[in-house]
């Protein structure tokens, strides 16, 4: 369209000028002594308009002639800039694709292109850790470092990115907590430190990072679930060398989580171990209040190393609990089993007899004929221990 204008306009301005020639009859007299020039208006006009656009297009060349080091530096800049944004793109790709030979070299071009260099060498630094070539993988994070501040976050997450690949959890910790003075804010990050913090064992710390990222909904509430009942478990056990220390941890428990049947189990089997056979039967009676668990049904059959006196006494007193579960769970094969199992520590035979047959009815299950394979030892029928003796080892290798 723009080109059909402009020749219309040259016919306009060429039908113009003839007519001005014909109806014009004025002249230009040039005279410098001797000489005399003279000419028509029109041809004046056409000349001058000639002469103007030749000096014109001889500027513009002389112009170009002048600048052409500058376009020439122009156009090498352009196509260094064209081939390092290609570079960065196929070292994208190939990283995303698992080629990582390829996306380092790629990357290592496009750092000396000069495009995006910072994360040119991150790049690089995570395909050469991807090969195991750590020496390489180091070089390139301190070309990262040396592309300013501004490549600061992602350079300290990828360096605890790359450290927990490698297990070397304290790395990871240090460089997230170097992201900020009081400690990564940003979601990723704290992800990565409850990473780090699980792997060093800090449970305290794992505890207080995954409350966090549970109140921002930044994991799933299973997965902090899981977090917390792990924390809490390492914790007991380090608390398990002596009472007092077991006490005083499972009180700074929360309620709500003294009753989550795995902790509860923890903190049984510890303070069964040190010989607190009251507390150890607290914390499962209030647990299984709370949640039936089969697992801490058959722990609650298990008691500490007491003299024989009070272990019978201690087994009445969870028969007596028991029983009582027993009215609203009349079929539960692993409370028939722990009934069975108390019975027999308190040297009720005939009860525990029945009990653990009981519990063989509704689901037959290694303990229960161990137990019972004791309990005939016990009293002296060796032709039933060994029948249950050798049913065992058949559940057993089934």
């Amino acid at each position: 369209m723009r080109a059909l204008f402009w020749l219309l306009a040259v016919f306009a301005a060429a039908v113009v000028l003839v007519l001005l020639g014909r109806a014009d009859d004025g002249y230009v007299l040039f005279v410098y002594p001797p000489y005399r020039l003279e000419m028509s208006l029109l041809f004046f006009g056409v000349a001058a308009v000639a002469i103007f656009a030749l000096l014109y297009v001889l500027a513009r060349f002389a112009h170009h002639v002048l600048a052409l080091p500058v376009h020439v530096r122009n156009f090498r800049q352009r196509r260094r800039r064209e081939r390092g944004q290609s570079a960065f793109a196929s070292a994208l790709q190939s990283s995303y694709e698992g080629r990582y030979a390829h996306a380092e070299k790629e990357a290592e071009r496009a750092h000396d292109a000069g495009t995006a260099p910072g994360l040119a060498a991150l790049i690089a630094a995570r395909a050469a850790h991807q090969m195991r070539n750590f020496e390489r993988r180091d070089e390139w994070l301190e070309r990262a470092a040396a592309a300013g501040e501004s490549l600061q976050v992602a350079r300290l997450v990828s360096r605890a990115e790359l450290a927990l690949d490698e297990r070397d959890f304290a790395t990871a910790r240090d460089a997230l907590n170097g992201l900020h003075g009081a400690g990564p804010k940003h979601i990723a990050s704290l992800r990565l430190l409850l990473r780090a913090e699980r792997g060093l064992g800090n449970w305290e710390q794992v505890l207080r990072i995954a409350s966090q990222l549970a109140k921002r909904d930044a994991i799933a509430p299973a997965a902090a679930e899981e977090y917390k009942v792990q924390a809490y478990v390492a914790l007991l056990a380090r608390a398990a060398a002596d009472r007092a220390s077991l006490e005083a941890r499972w009180r700074a428990i929360p309620a709500r989580d003294q009753v989550q049947p795995r902790i509860a189990a923890a903190a049984a089997r510890h303070a069964a171990a040190l010989g607190a056979a009251a507390l150890a039967r607290d914390i499962i009676e209030r647990s299984l209040t709370a949640e039936w668990s089969a697992p801490l049904v058959s722990l609650y059959g298990v008691l500490p190393a007491l003299d024989a006196a009070e272990r019978a006494e201690e087994a009445r007193r969870r028969i007596e609990k028991a029983e009582k579960w027993l009215h609203e769970r009349p079929e539960d094969p692993q409370l028939l089993a722990t009934l069975g199992r108390l019975c027999a520590h308190a040297e009720l035979w005939g009860k525990a007899q029945s009990y653990l047959e009981a519990s063989l009815s509704f689901e037959e299950t290694r303990a229960a004929h161990l137990e019972l394979a004791r309990l005939a030892e016990r009293t002296g029928r060796e032709a039933d221990a060994q029948g249950h003796f050798r049913r065992a080892a058949e559940l057993s290798g089934a």
